[in-house]
């Protein structure tokens, strides 16, 4: 079994996911920046300008790789070909963190374009487990797993989200990565209490806490229905439930989501800013 006491090579400061377009100011102000996150997918393919610019931001900072198209939670095998081009990426680039979803995204020989939740059930547990390890004894490293978005409750579970997670870090010794905004989004779909779930949410596994924005909405009844966007910047119920996590969890790696409507950089910085402040809150 991996060792879960230690998560990442990420520093204890704010990180943001890589986009394309805040190249040039990264590189002006590198200093202001902790570390880096892509998405997988994004960047296995061979050469090519995105993989030329990805080697020279590996040589300033460090880089987690955010796999969004494993399907960890998928009821068939996992791609083989999709898990050998991880494999060659993470080989080449030496990540200091390494994570995928609790979720699933395709079925037999369909792929969605969703991240879908699971029912939590002894059934699933041995499946995803299995799974996880398939993806750490290949990939020669731990994963961190990411706590799902919620629209809706699953009748046929039989455990807490929070138990499934904490269950899936004691058989494979794989690692957590602790989503708040999905928490709140949950918490709110669910109309269950988000500051419950921080408690009862095994901290000393997490490696990793990210942000982000959602999109507010309304179900047929007209309760709030939000949407996990990623797409608007970090409301301050969020913010608020970070450091509700950080006093609790101590210091973190952070990471700023923010992967549709992309807005210029010095509105990143300022949710970067925000996110130094909540940690030194918590490091002084």
């Amino acid at each position: 079994m991996l060792d879960t006491t230690h998560h990442t090579g990420l520093p204890l400061r704010p990180g943001v996911g890589y986009k394309a377009q805040h190249y040039t100011q990264i590189m002006q102000r590198p200093e202001h920046l902790g570390w880096l996150e892509i998405h997988a997918e994004n960047y296995m393919g061979e050469g090519g300008r995105p993989i030329a610019q990805l080697r020279h931001l590996a040589e300033h900072f460090p880089i987690s790789v955010h796999g969004v198209g494993l399907s960890i939670g998928g009821t068939g095998d996992l791609d083989n070909d999709h898990l050998a081009r991880l494999k060659h990426l993470i080989s080449w680039l030496n990540p200091a963190s390494f994570s995928e979803h609790l979720a699933w995204s395709t079925h037999d020989s369909h792929f969605y374009n969703d991240l879908l939740p699971l029912p939590y059930t002894p059934k699933t547990l041995a499946r995803v487990a299995a799974h996880i390890n398939q993806v750490q004894e290949t990939v020669g490293r731990q994963m961190l797993l990411e706590n799902p978005s919620s629209y809706l409750g699953f009748a046929e579970s039989t455990m807490s989200e929070t138990a499934f997670l904490r269950e899936l870090v004691a058989k494979t010794g794989c690692g957590l990565l602790l989503d708040v905004n999905n928490v709140f989004v949950s918490a709110t779909n669910l109309k269950t209490s988000p500051h419950a779930y921080i408690d009862d949410f095994p901290l000393h596994a997490v490696g990793e806490i990210h942000l982000g924005g959602h999109d507010e909405d309304a179900d047929e009844t007209g309760a709030p229905l939000l949407i996990d966007s990623h797409g608007k910047a970090v409301v301050d119920p969020v913010w608020a439930l970070l450091d509700y996590t950080l006093a609790k969890s101590g210091p973190k790696p952070l990471l700023v989501e923010w992967d549709t409507d992309v807005p210029e950089w010095h509105v990143l910085a300022d949710e970067i800013a925000r996110a130094d402040q909540a940690l030194a809150m918590v490091m002084s």
